[in-house]
C-alpha cells in the first residue's frame, strides 16, 4: 500500500515538472511538447498576416483557390490578375458593435465589441475582426458556378454602396446596410446587411439577379478568413483554442488546427444538408449560420502564408435569364455567451470550448448564472459554487481526511519501524501493514476520495477560464477583473500560503523525499497561479480554505492536531 501511495505522489509530482516546463517553454516562445499551441507555432511569434500588394493598399486578403470536394464543384476565387481600384469604406455603429464594410465585395473588414474592453489596453474596446498590416481576420461572401467560362460577382468585385443611415438612432430598433454589384456578364449580386439593437447577429440576404440570356447555376460561399495568430494579451500559462471549426449534426463540433489546415490533413465533413463554420479564439468567436436545412460543402484552406480560410458552400439552384433568387443567413462575431448561443443555432455553445468535460462543465456553469443572478457578482458566485461543491461532497472529504488524521497518529511507529527495519525491506512491509490493520487504517484512503472528486474541479477551471462573464467583472477592492492576473499578487500567494499548510496538517511521509517532495510542489503550482486569471486563483483559494477548515476540524476530534 505505501508503495502504491508513493508511486501516485510521484506521478502527480513529475506531471506537475511536466506541466511548468511546457508552460515556461510556450512563454518564452517555444512549441508546446502537447502539441497545444499550434496557433502560436505556425504563424511564428509576433509574425503579421503578411498581406499581399492588394492587400497592403487596403484591399481585403484573397480567398484561396480551395481545392473542391467533388470534380464537379466550382473552386473559390483565387488571386485577382490586375490590381484592383481604391475602395470606400462604410462604418455603421450600433450600440453593441462598431463595424467597417469594404465596398470591394461588400466585406466586413472590422468589428469592435463596445462592450467590451482590450486585454492588452483597456482604454480601447476589443476588436474582433480587422484587415491591418497586424491583423488578418474578415469575414467574405460571394458567388462561384461549376459552370465553364461563368464568371459571377465574388469578394473582389467592387460594389456600390446604398446610401442610408449609418448609426443605429435612438428608439430605433435596427438599421440596413446595401451593397449592389455591377453586372458581371449579366449577373448581379446585392447584400443586405441587417443590425438589431442589442445583438451580436447581422441578418445578412444575398440577392442574385441574371440579366444574361441564359440560364446559371451560381452557388454562394459563405468564409472567414484570418492569420494563425492567436489574439493578443493571451497568456501563455494556459492553452485556449484559436482556429476554425465546423459543425453538422453527424460530427457535432470538430475543431480544426491551423498546423492541420497547413499539411493538408484537416478532417472534418466535406458536406451535409445542415451545420455551420467558425472561427474560434478565447472568449470571443464568428460563425456563418444558415437556419433552412438544405445541401452546403465545408471548406478549409490556407491560401498563403499564415493566411486560413473556413468557408460554407451552398448551391442555389439554376437562375433562369431575368430571374432573381435571394438567400438568407445569419454572421453571429461577439462573444462567447453560452445561453445566447444556444439559441442561436444547434452546438453554437459549443464554441465555447470545456474540453472533455463539457458534460460536467455545462451544469457547472448553469448552477454558477444562478448563484450570481443571487448574489449579484461573479467573484463571490464563485465562492458561493465551491461552497456549494464542498457540501456536496463534505463526507466523501471527511472520509479522506480521517484517513489522513489516522495516518498522521501512526506516521512515529510507521517511522520507528523503518528505522528498525531498513535492512529488511520485507519485513518491513509486513509490520507496517500489520500497523495499519491494528489501527485500521487505509493508506489510500485519503487519496481516493479526492481523486473521485478531481473531475468537477476540473470542469469548474475549464467553466471559469472560458466564460467571458468573468472578463471584466470586479469582486473585491483590488480585484476589477476576473479575467486578469492579480495585479498585486495577493490571491496567489494566499493560495501558495494554504496550499503549504495543508501539507504541515497531512501526515508526514515517512520517506524523507517524498516530504520534500510534499513541501515543494504547493510552490511550483503556486508558481504557476501567478500567471492565472483571479477569477480561477479565486476559486482553489476558497476551495483550500474550506478543505484546510474541514480537516482542522477532523485533525482536532481524533487528537492529532499538531503533530
Amino acid at each position: 500500500m505505501n508503495d502504491i501511495r508513493r508511486t501516485l505522489l510521484w506521478v502527480v509530482f513529475t506531471m506537475s515538472l511536466v506541466l511548468i516546463w511546457d508552460a515556461w517553454q510556450k512563454h518564452t516562445g517555444h512549441p508546446s511538447m502537447f502539441g497545444g499551441g499550434q496557433s502560436r507555432s505556425v504563424a511564428g511569434a509576433g509574425s503579421g498576416p503578411q498581406p499581399s500588394a492588394a492587400s497592403a493598399a487596403g484591399v481585403p486578403a484573397p480567398a484561396a483557390a480551395v481545392p473542391a470536394a467533388t470534380g464537379a464543384a466550382p473552386a473559390l476565387p483565387g488571386v485577382p490578375a490586375v490590381a484592383t481600384p481604391t475602395s470606400e469604406r462604410v462604418t455603421i455603429t450600433t450600440d453593441v458593435v462598431k463595424a467597417v464594410f469594404d465596398s470591394q465585395g461588400g466585406n466586413l473588414v472590422h468589428l469592435e465589441l463596445l462592450a467590451y474592453r482590450d486585454a492588452v489596453d483597456d482604454k480601447r474596446n476589443v476588436v474582433l475582426l480587422d484587415l491591418s498590416a497586424k491583423r488578418l481576420y474578415v469575414a467574405q461572401t460571394g458567388l462561384v458556378s461549376a459552370q465553364a467560362g461563368v464568371s459571377l460577382p465574388n469578394h473582389f468585385t467592387q460594389m456600390s454602396v446604398v446610401p442610408g443611415t449609418r448609426t443605429l438612432a435612438a428608439g430605433a430598433k435596427e438599421l440596413t446596410l446595401r451593397f449592389e454589384s455591377p453586372a458581371v456578364d449579366g449577373r448581379k449580386l446585392a447584400k443586405i446587411f441587417t443590425f438589431k439593437r442589442g445583438e451580436y447577429t447581422i441578418a445578412v440576404k444575398h440577392e442574385v439577379t441574371n440579366e444574361s440570356s441564359v440560364p446559371v447555376t451560381p452557388q454562394l460561399y459563405l468564409q472567414l478568413a484570418r492569420d494563425g495568430n492567436p489574439p493578443e494579451g493571451e497568456s501563455s500559462f494556459y492553452f485556449t483554442f484559436t482556429g476554425p471549426a465546423i459543425y453538422t449534426e453527424a460530427s457535432k463540433f470538430t475543431k480544426v488546427d491551423f498546423k492541420d489546415i497547413a499539411k493538408g490533413s484537416a478532417s472534418h465533413d466535406k458536406t451535409a444538408d445542415n451545420g455551420w463554420v467558425a472561427m474560434v479564439q478565447h472568449y470571443f468567436a464568428s460563425a456563418w449560420l444558415v437556419a433552412a436545412p438544405g445541401p452546403r460543402e465545408f471548406r478549409t484552406a490556407k491560401v498563403s502564408d499564415n493566411h486560413y480560410t473556413v468557408a460554407m458552400v451552398l448551391p442555389l439552384g439554376e437562375l433562369a435569364p431575368g430571374a432573381t433568387r435571394s438567400h438568407e443567413s445569419v454572421l453571429f462575431a461577439g462573444p462567447q455567451e453560452e445561453n445566447k448561443l444556444a439559441a442561436l443555432a444547434p452546438g453554437l455553445e459549443l464554441v465555447k470550448d470545456y474540453g472533455w468535460l463539457t458534460v460536467l462543465s455545462k451544469p457547472l456553469f448553469w448552477l454558477l448564472t444562478q448563484l450570481h443572478a443571487f448574489l449579484g457578482n461573479w467573484g463571490w458566485a464563485i465562492v458561493g459554487l465551491v461552497v456549494v461543491l464542498k457540501i456536496a461532497f463534505y463526507w466523501l472529504n471527511a472520509s479522506a481526511y480521517r484517513s489522513m488524521a489516522k495516518m498522521k497518529a501512526v506516521a512515529p511507529k510507521v517511522t520507528e519501524l523503518r528505522e528498525r527495519y531498513k535492512d529488511k525491506p520485507q519485513e518491513m512491509q509486513q509490520a507496517m501493514m500489520r500497523i495499519y490493520r491494528e489501527e485500521k487504517v487505509n493508506p489510500l484512503g485519503g487519496c481516493l476520495p479526492i481523486f473521485v472528486q478531481m473531475p468537477f474541479f476540473i470542469a469548474l477551471y475549464w467553466v471559469l477560464l472560458s466564460s467571458v462573464e468573468m472578463r471584466g467583472a470586479p469582486w473585491i477592492g483590488w480585484i476589477t477583473d476576473l479575467a486578469a492576473m492579480d495585479p498585486w499578487f495577493i490571491l496567489p500567494v494566499l493560495m501558495t500560503l494554504s496550499s503549504l499548510f495543508q501539507v504541515w496538517l497531512n501526515p508526514r511521509p515517512p520517506d524523507p523525499m517524498q516530504a520534500k517532495m510534499m513541501w515543494f510542489m504547493p510552490l511550483a503550482f503556486g508558481f504557476m497561479f501567478f500567471f492565472f486569471p483571479a477569477g480561477l486563483v479565486l476559486y482553489w483559494l476558497t476551495n483550500n480554505i474550506l478543505s484546510i477548515a474541514q480537516q482542522w476540524f477532523i485533525n482536532k476530534q481524533l487528537g492529532v492536531l499538531g503533530k
